[in-house]
Parts: structure tokens; C-alpha cells; sequence
């Protein structure tokens, strides 16, 4: 005998259920009730940021993939404790970032849990790894940071890390999306506790920071995430390109072999991180390094500095020239960091992360770019006092015309093509002088 489904016991069940007052979507949530059930899941702090915001103009689409009815986030904080951090002893320091790490994850999920249990949609994307590595450009899922400053936990340092008022930047983000309203926004704080101690750039072993703020992605890319995607990629291409072991080992040390076991068997450590080792920002940090900066600098910078390792680099690369003239006692290993651009797309979106600027001290041109093929695109990269710019379409007067049908571009990106008999073949063809195609080719090395 068929039953209506209104009478099922679940459906009954589901109906009865009210949710409580003020936790529905369609009523704000209380902010101060909110931050509490965050706090007691385990956050150290918590700020929240609305889907309209103008801070998340840059990734609202990339925020409603992961919920489509998004209209909060939810922004936290978990604190790291200092001192492993700062060890040079970077199996103490990894072990502190991953067991934070899990903790966010946690914090996440507990916090995801109570919402959904008010009929409130909710989703906790990974703080970090693991990341949507098989997409082309972009592999996270969603960008913390700006989330975090937005929600007012505090503001980007020249090191590309969040400094939190009180814990500084030691401490891993986290972010939940939910489909929440609220009934109070938290907003950035109204002044910046960086210090402008430029501490991480006598730290960083690859000049990736530099004093007036300019931040060399590839150059941190390459040695800080070597044991991930991008140098695992490399160290198998090495494997693979190696006749026997006795070849392989003339090109990577034992120690480095190991090192990629431990990774590939606790979580892939980072190689540095330094910038946030030696920050002194933030008001249970500065205490140290305010009461005696000599000391500080003894303590915590100048093991850092002083350790003996090895170091990541391009070759032809400006982290390459740092590390030579400003750590020679540390040894030098060229890498390719693993990094290639699927599409044209991604290549022009790449560009100025890969820009090497002391490698275009000379340089002042103008390109147009044109592919042709599957993918059609057009672009202007402006390389002018070493610095680069890439535009949609062709403006101003080109100084280097390139065309290139875009598979085959992208192949000789690759290095499974080589680039003459492409232009041989006029899949890839030129207009203005050459030396201008190998000044920019400089400003890319690989």
C-alpha cells in the first residue's frame, strides 16, 4: 500500500524541526554568538567579511563555485607556537606548521558541523595543501589572506605573510563559506602592525623580499616549496632522465634523496619560511626584539643566516646571483622548479610571477603577442625600468611583434619542441630585432 511522502517519519521528522530563532538564512546571524561558537570550536580568533565586500572582488566567483548561495565568510586564525618556528632546524619548524595545520583543518570542521546542524550551509576549504594541482594557473581554491585583512586580523607584511595585532605572524589562516548573513561586519584594523624592520629580507637565503617591497615569486617558489609539486615534478623528470643510479646520484645528493623520502612520507617540508621566523611584529612578538635588538638579531636572524645548506635556484635566475654574493657559504643547487604553463592563458597570467627584474636592468621595449590556433589570444607585455606589465589585446607601438600558433607555443614553453624548427616552419614567426626576444627570454630564465 503506497503512502504519501509527507508521512514518512523522516520527512515528519524534517518538518518538525524549526530552527532556532535568529540561525536561519533568512535572519542575520548574531556576530557576537558567532564569534563564541567559533572561539569554542577552537579558533584564537575570528573576524567575518560578506560576500559583496569590494576585498573579495578578486575571487567572488572562485568563492561561489565552492557554494553558489555564499553571503558570509567566515575568517580564523590558529597560533603557532614561536620557537620551533624559529629553529634552523627545519624538521622542528614543519613539525609545528603541520600540526597547526591539522588543527585549522579541525577548527574547520568543528565549526562547519554546528552550522549545519542549524540548517546553515557551510563549507571549509584546505588551508594549503592539498590543492587542486591538476588545474592550469590558480591551484588553490580560495585566497585566505585578503580574507583575513578584510575581516580585520590583520595586515600583509612585506613578506607576504598576514601580521596578527597580538600573535604576529605566527599563526596558519583559515576560511568558511557559508550561506549566512550577519548582523555585524568585522572590518580591517585601523592601523598596521608592521614594523618595517625589513628583518625578513636579511633572512630570506633567495632574496625574495627585497627593502623596497618587490617579491620575487619564483625565486620563493623554487627553494621554499622544492619537496612540492613543482620540484617533485623536477626530481622525477631527473629520475627519468638518469641512464642508471650511478647517473642519478652524480646529480642528486643522498641527503636530497632522503629529504624527498621524509617528505613524501610525513607532508612535504618547507625549505625556509625564515621571513616568518625572524618577524618581530605583533604585541605578544616584540617584546624580544624591542628590549634588546642586538640579542635578537644574535638569537634568532643570524642562525639563519649562518646555517650551511643548500639552496633551490633557477638557473640564470636573480635568487642565484643573491646567494652567491650575500650567502657564499651556503651551497648553491640549479633546478628547474617544475612550474609550466598549460595554456596561453596561464602563461600570460604567469609572466610577471617569473619576472625576473635585475635580469631587465637594461631593458625598455614593447611586445605584442599574438596566438593563433586553438586558443587565440592577444596581449602587450611592457618591460620598462625593470618592472612588467601585461595587458589584454595590442597598445602602443611594438617594439617586437610575435605571433605563434598557440599549441605550438606552449610545447616550446615545455621543452617537448624545439623552438627552430618552429620558426622554420612559421608556426612561430617575428618582427623587430631578435636581441629583443632574447633580452626577454633573459627576464624568464627556466
Amino acid at each position: 500500500m503506497s503512502r504519501k511522502l509527507e508521512d514518512h517519519p523522516t520527512v515528519r521528522q524534517h518538518l518538525a524541526k524549526q530552527p532556532p530563532s535568529g540561525t536561519s538564512r533568512e535572519a542575520a546571524l548574531d556576530a557576537a554568538w558567532l564569534r563564541k561558537l567559533c572561539l569554542e570550536a577552537g579558533a584564537d580568533d575570528v573576524g567575518f567579511v560578506a560576500i559583496d565586500r569590494s576585498e573579495l572582488d578578486g575571487q567572488r566567483h572562485e568563492i561561489r563555485e565552492l557554494l553558489q548561495d555564499a553571503g558570509l565568510l567566515i575568517s580564523f586564525v590558529c597560533r603557532m607556537n614561536r620557537e620551533p618556528v624559529r629553529s634552523a632546524a627545519r624538521s622542528v619548524a614543519n613539525a609545528e606548521f603541520y600540526h597547526v595545520h591539522d588543527r585549522i583543518t579541525h577548527v574547520g570542521h568543528e565549526i562547519v558541523a554546528r552550522l549545519e546542524e542549524m540548517g546553515i550551509k557551510a563549507v571549509n576549504p584546505p588551508m594549503g595543501f592539498p590543492m587542486e594541482v591538476a588545474r592550469d594557473g590558480k591551484q588553490w581554491v580560495i585566497s585566505h589572506k585578503p580574507i583575513a585583512v578584510a575581516a580585520g586580523l590583520g595586515q600583509m607584511g612585506i613578506h607576504r605573510n598576514v601580521i596578527h595585532p597580538k600573535f604576529g605572524n605566527f599563526i596558519l589562516l583559515g576560511t568558511i563559506v557559508t550561506d549566512a548573513r550577519i548582523s555585524e561586519e568585522s572590518r580591517p584594523i585601523d592601523y598596521n602592525p608592521c614594523l618595517e624592520c625589513k628583518l625578513c629580507v636579511a633572512a630570506c637565503p633567495v632574496g625574495a623580499i627585497e627593502p623596497d617591497g618587490h617579491f620575487n615569486f619564483s625565486a620563493c617558489y623554487t627553494h621554499n616549496y622544492r619537496e612540492f609539486s613543482g620540484g617533485f615534478t623536477n626530481w622525477i623528470e631527473t629520475i627519468a632522465d638518469s641512464k642508471n643510479a650511478k647517473a642519478y646520484r652524480s646529480r642528486v645528493e643522498d641527503g636530497e634523496t632522503a629529504s624527498m623520502w621524509q617528505s613524501l612520507s610525513f607532508g612535504a617540508n618547507y625549505k625556509a619560511a625564515y621571513c616568518m621566523a625572524v618577524c618581530p611584529a605583533g604585541e605578544d612578538v616584540i617584546g624580544a626584539f624591542w628590549n634588546n635588538r642586538k640579542q635578537f638579531l644574535e638569537d634568532i636572524v643570524k642562525p639563519l643566516q649562518n646555517k650551511k645548506e643548500t639552496i633551490y635556484v633557477v638557473p640564470g635566475s636573480d635568487a642565484e646571483q643573491h646567494v652567491v654574493r650575500r650567502f657564499p657559504h651556503k651551497q648553491v643547487k640549479r633546478v628547474s622548479n617544475g612550474l609550466r604553463s598549460k595554456s596561453v592563458r596561464s602563461f600570460l597570467k604567469m609572466l610577471p610571477l617569473f619576472f625576473q627584474r635585475h635580469q631587465a636592468k637594461d631593458l625598455n621595449a614593447t611586445y605584442h603577442f599574438t596566438f593563433t590556433g586553438q586558443e587565440k589570444a592577444k596581449a602587450t607585455v611592457v618591460i620598462k625600468q625593470q618592472t612588467i606589465t601585461v595587458t589584454e589585446g595590442h597598445t602602443g607601438q611594438a617594439d617586437l611583434e610575435l605571433t605563434a600558433d598557440s599549441g605550438t607555443w606552449i610545447r616550446v614553453l615545455g621543452k617537448t619542441e624545439h623552438p627552430f624548427p618552429a620558426m622554420l616552419l612559421r608556426k612561430i614567426r617575428t618582427k623587430g630585432p631578435l636581441k629583443l626576444l632574447m633580452a626577454f627570454r633573459k627576464c624568464f630564465p627556466s
